[in-house]
């Protein structure tokens, strides 16, 4: 038996190795061709580029539906609905990293396009984790579920203020610990340059690669929700990372686009709230109804049903009021 045929976390290698084979292949030629050069993304551009993942990641989502079955199909559709959803959050916070580093918008597709092969990896690592601890105690997935319906409930009630960056423990550790340049240069991450306490030539990090560590981070602590949501949907890591995955990956094209946008979805998070609520909850319903499991096309349909009454809610409540 060829080793591509071996399975791995419940899939044969040739699926992984595909999968990845295709997100590499996708952001070479995001970076290679498309954004050889630095430039400003206009948003015409980015909603062109978001509207071509987003067609990827249905496509493959077609591609599931067909060699996996309809439940697999439905479960990654699922997944690729409420990561996308759920990373919009994101955007409020990467507007706030770019804004309080002044990086320049010729710079910002850099530092996302770096921030999403870190997101790959981290995300690898935290799915694989998850995926091993549901499959050696299945209760996690209970655990996972009170969570999402305890985080749905806190953003509902709770009023969440505007981080401080310049308090940020990471923002402090690396200013403490670390050479770092006050200003930009260029596209550069590090630069070497004269050390004004020992008068040597120093290695210093930018803001730049500053902005992309604390956009890492933002992601791990997104991630806390996002996956123990996609684990709730569909406990088949394949599903789970391919979703999230292709989720993930047009967001630096949507980012463009919706910050010059964001005061129109200010009634989004609500919405995000209930879909946590409601995720979390189908598991506790489909034992209580003693369903093995929670109707996969039902789940889809009011997943799909909250997350568009939500942006339909915000952009009527919004039509009128100016960015701020």
């Amino acid at each position: 038996m060829s080793v591509f045929f071996v399975e791995w976390l419940g899939k044969p290698l040739w699926m992984w190795a595909s999968f990845l084979a295709l997100v590499l292949a996708i952001l070479s030629f995001d970076l290679g061709i498309l954004h050889k050069k630095n430039k400003e993304i206009e948003i015409s551009e980015s909603i062109k580029l978001s509207a071509f993942y987003i067609a990827l990641g249905l496509a493959f989502g077609g591609w599931v539906w067909w060699y996996l079955g309809s439940d697999a199909g439905l479960a990654y559709m699922t997944g690729f609905v409420v990561e996308k959803t759920l990373a919009l959050d994101n955007v409020f916070v990467i507007a706030l990293i770019f804004s309080f580093f002044a990086v320049p918008r010729l710079y910002q597709h850099r530092v996302l396009f770096w921030g999403i092969l870190g997101v790959i990896v981290l995300r690898a690592i935290m799915i694989g984790v998850g995926a091993t601890l549901v499959a050696e105690f299945s209760w996690v997935l209970y655990i996972f579920a009170a969570f999402l319906i305890f985080t749905g409930i806190k953003m509902l009630v709770m009023k969440e203020a505007e981080p401080d960056v310049s308090k940020n423990a990471v923002v402090r550790f690396m200013r403490s610990r670390f050479n770092v340049t006050d200003e930009h240069h260029g596209e550069h991450f590090f630069v070497k340059q004269q050390n004004p306490k020992t008068g040597k030539l120093s290695w210093f990090m930018t803001p730049l690669f500053m902005a992309l560590v604390l956009i890492e981070v933002a992601d791990v602590v997104f991630a806390v929700d996002s996956v123990p949501a996609i684990f709730a949907i569909t406990t088949d890591p394949f599903i789970v990372y391919t979703s999230n995955i292709f989720a993930i990956l047009g967001l630096r094209a949507l980012y463009f686009a919706l910050a010059a946008m964001i005061h129109r979805f200010r009634y989004l998070k609500p919405a995000l709230a209930v879909v946590l609520v409601f995720i979390g909850s189908k598991i506790f319903v489909a034992d209580l109804l003693g369903l093995e499991k929670f109707p996969a096309a039902l789940s889809l349909a009011i997943t799909f049903g909250i997350i568009i009454s939500g942006v339909v809610w915000s952009l009527l409540k919004t039509r009128n009021q100016p960015a701020s």
